[in-house]
């Protein structure tokens, strides 16, 4: 059963507005309080509720009822700032609270013509690779193009990726790590489903659920988000010879990922050359592996040239 109300409608149910979001479940409807943030979103399934959800739509001005100052200038500030973030290509603008610059459009644009997105941003230390990522992340959620998102990075940089997404791209996330995974559990309104099933969105330690005990590799890779963000993605690139298992568990892990036709992978590192001509870069393996296409995109801009897969 289908809802029929496209993303960005308004619909009332429950006694209050909401607005629609992009389907995760056919049917399920997935919605968010006009007033409220990602953390009150809510799912109503549509066979036993769908009859009782009707469109909505905000009452048009009265010119009996004029308002004072205060709410003019608000109304006024609030069209204008929409046009500002809204009247561009990009969905995203409107939601974020970054200014960015110029050059960082470029891995956002590059991405948008990929189809799935898989794109290297190897820009150097401070020029702002995390709001690049974060930009394109934020477009692909809005479009629906995506539908859930994992940030992938060494476990130091977890709590530096959940606030940066939640505080500049309005992007709830849950980090997973060892210390959190109890409460993660115990949070699970659905016990039969995995942590990385259930949250939408997530921010883990690539070293956690790179390992096979626990069971955390195999269903990361069962149920991992169709949009991956790898940060230090030069830590998983493929290691010379038998020596160093922990980087060879990394990058077999990129490159499962990588086998789903469909998932979005972005690699994000100030490292893409290591200097030694096999590796030649992070995700070279996974191309000559046919898993990273050879025609994928890479938005380079650290002197060194690009790869060539």
């Amino acid at each position: 059963m289908q809802s029929g109300f496209s993303p960005g409608s308004l619909v009332r149910a429950r006694g209050r507005d909401w607005i629609v979001l992009p389907a995760r479940e056919p049917s399920v409807l997935h919605l968010r309080p006009l007033t409220r943030g990602q953390a009150d979103e809510i799912g109503i399934y549509l066979p036993l509720e769908g009859r009782q959800i009707t469109s909505a739509e905000f009452e048009p001005p009265c010119s009996a009822k004029p308002g004072d100052a205060t709410g003019v200038m608000a109304l006024f500030n609030a069209a204008r700032l929409s046009l500002r973030s809204g009247a561009a290509p990009f969905r995203s603008l409107g939601r974020i609270s970054v200014t960015p610059r110029p050059y960082q459009f470029v891995p956002l644009i590059m991405a948008l013509r990929l189809d799935p997105v898989r794109l290297l941003i190897a820009d150097d230390v401070g020029v702002g690779k995390t709001i690049e990522a974060g930009m394109i992340a934020r477009e692909l959620l809005d479009r629906g193009i995506a539908r859930r998102l994992g940030v992938l990075t060494p476990a130091h940089l977890c709590d530096q990726w959940e606030r940066e997404l939640r505080e500049k791209f309005a992007i709830e996330t849950v980090l997973v790590q060892p210390s959190q995974l109890a409460r993660l559990e115990r949070q699970r309104s659905r016990q039969d489903v995995s942590i990385y099933s259930y949250y939408p969105n997530i921010v883990a330690s690539i070293d956690f659920v790179k390992s096979d005990r626990g069971g955390h590799r195999a269903a990361f890779l069962r149920d991992a988000p169709d949009l991956i963000i790898v940060d230090e993605a030069h830590i998983a690139a493929r290691p010379r010879g038998a020596d160093g298992r922990v980087e060879h568990q990394r990058h077999e892990l990129l490159r499962d990922l990588a086998k789903d036709p469909l998932r979005h992978v972005i690699l994000v590192t100030a490292t893409p050359h290591s200097g030694i001509r096999r590796p030649r870069a992070c995700g070279e393996g996974a191309a000559e592996s046919q898993h990273l296409p050879r025609g994928a995109d890479r938005a380079c801009r650290t002197g060194a040239e690009p790869v060539k897969a």
